[in-house]
């Protein structure tokens, strides 16, 4: 029988409820954080244990970046809606589900369907975590319970690479997703006993679940024929993917601008510089999604590293940002957003050319010293630059009542742009269906790639310097509270900004959800 949870909103940090509240609220967004970094070590032994191309290892990735990306803006609402602890365990359970089908997937085809099920899971649990904090903590305690799920999440990030890496060395990839299990064994009855039942009041049951499936399958049929066209060439299949996706994406577009309530709202990209830094923000995270999906097969297959090697090669770009963020952000704050967005981008950049060094050898502490380490290093100072003033220049885009969606919309394009160079960066560097098998030609194409996503960071430097305008007032009193972000794969989510009151038990104050926001607030900042 589930024990009686204490009332939302009144749950303070320093006690043992409120430390249960955070630890199941940190396992959940770590499930799906970490599944969304670890998986690239393994892709090699991936490949190799079930005799896959290329197109299955991109598809591996991007099947769970699909689904994700596409239903994270309705993730939310539907816990707003029906209960954030009932989607939120949902999500967990879901998520733990696909992760023993992919654990035991026979064949490729099984695995990249249980990863876009995993995706799924992921869009529930991920908002759904940060929406827990926001309305079970008591308003006093609530910017330090964000902080500390910021802050243990972001260690589970920095730390996932390596533990993926140990565990395709030693017991095998398998465990990479068998390992969830356990995580979710643990989070599941923690949080029917200890976390509060919450709900928003002015929630609704119309949700813009056609807008969703819309750009879903967009995504899909671009991504489709950008994967498919190395191995069948201008296919009438290819060409017609291609094409089905760019009308699903007008038709995506035509449908928001006509629903009432629509999952994207057009009338948020009314605001030049929200528009601005999303585009920063796809030419930044389509960078780092090429960057990491293809570094991590360049040191094992070209350099010689174990999985466990290339995931603690890696490692210092995320540590950095796990130590530094919270400074930038302050460095942002007193200067304003453009030098950091232009200077970032452009430090990324030089890490990512950097990373032409690295190639075929014997492992070795000297080798990693002077090849991989300047790479990463530089890379992730220029991460650290730019992710923190990104974050909040976002948030002072819009009125503060709209803040969860926009964090919400600017996690979903940063998704959907890694989604997009993973597919595409093998096509463009001409890499064979066979190329990560033969360390030759991979080391080939991986010269090609890397100018490729320095370019896109190169673009986003100039994007910025030409259109932030934003003066250091304007973005002062915007101070993110998950300051504390090593995610490579998107920007860190961000709750609604609201008015500071109290509520009725049984109410949340904060949302702290992407997914509604749609319609404006009204004086009181909330939503009718």
């Amino acid at each position: 029988m589930v024990a009686a949870a204490p009332a939302p909103g009144e749950i303070r940090v320093a006690s043992s409820v409120g430390r249960w509240v955070v630890l199941t609220t940190v396992l959940g967004s770590s499930m799906a954080m970490l599944d969304s970094t670890v998986i690239n070590v393994a892709l090699p032994r991936i490949g190799e244990d079930l005799g896959t191309g290329m197109a299955a290892l991109q598809w591996t990735v991007n099947a769970y970046m699909l689904t994700l990306a596409g239903l994270i803006l309705l993730g939310g609402a539907l816990g707003d809606r029906y209960g954030r602890r009932r989607v939120f365990v949902v999500g967990v359970v879901w998520f733990a589900v696909a992760s023993l089908l992919c654990g035991i997937a026979p064949n490729a085809g099984v695995l990249v369907a249980a990863r876009a099920l995993q995706g799924v899971g992921g869009a529930l649990l991920t908002p759904g975590s940060l929406a827990l904090i926001q309305a079970s903590f008591h308003p006093d305690d609530r910017a330090r319970a964000v902080g500390l799920w910021s802050g243990f999440g972001g260690v589970g990030a920095a730390v996932g690479p390596f533990v993926g890496g140990w565990l395709v060395d030693g017991p095998g990839w398998r465990w990479v997703f068998l390992l969830n299990l356990p995580l979710a064994a643990i989070c599941v009855p923690v949080a029917l006993r200890h976390v509060p039942e919450s709900r928003d009041p002015a929630a609704h049951g119309r949700f813009d679940v056609l807008g969703a499936v819309l750009g879903a399958l967009a995504l899909a049929g671009v991504t489709y024929a950008l994967i498919e066209a190395p191995g069948r060439g201008a296919s009438p299949v290819v060409i017609g993917s291609a094409l089905a996706g760019v009308a699903l994406g007008v038709a995506f577009v035509l449908v928001e601008r006509r629903r009432a309530d629509p999952m994207l709202p057009p009338s948020i990209f009314r605001s030049r510089l929200f528009t601005s830094v999303n585009l920063v923000t796809f030419c930044v995270y389509a960078a780092l999604g090429g960057f990491f999906f293809l570094s991590a097969i360049q040191l094992q297959v070209v350099a010689g590293y174990s999985a466990l090697g290339a995931g603690t090669a890696l490692l210092p770009t995320t540590v950095l940002m796990l130590l530094f963020s919270a400074w930038s952000g302050e460095l942002g704050r007193r200067i304003g957003p453009r030098v950091p967005l232009t200077v970032g981008p452009l430090l990324a950049a030089a890490g990512m050319l950097l990373m032409l060094r690295v190639g075929p050898g014997t492992p070795s502490v000297g080798s990693y010293v002077s090849e991989v380490l300047p790479a990463v290093l530089v890379l992730g100072a220029g991460l650290v630059v730019v992710v923190a003033p990104l974050t909040a220049t976002v948030l002072a885009a819009v009125d503060a009542g709209r803040a969860g969606l926009a964090s919400g919309i600017n996690n979903a394009a940063a998704r959907a742009a890694g989604l997009i160079a993973v597919a595409a960066l093998p096509l463009l560097a001409g890499m064979g269906p066979e190329a990560y098998r033969d360390a030759g030609e991979f080391a080939a194409t991986f010269r090609r790639a890397m100018p490729m996503c320095a370019g896109l960071l190169v673009a986003g430097a100039v994007i910025a310097w030409w259109t932030v305008r934003t003066p250091a007032a304007a973005v002062r009193g915007e101070r993110p509270e998950c300051a504390v972000h090593c995610g490579v794969v998107a920007p860190p989510l961000e709750p609604e900004r609201r008015e500071g009151r109290r509520t009725p038990a049984g109410q949340a104050p904060e949302r702290g959800r992407p997914s509604r926001g749609a319609v404006p607030p009204d004086r009181r900042g909330r939503h009718t």
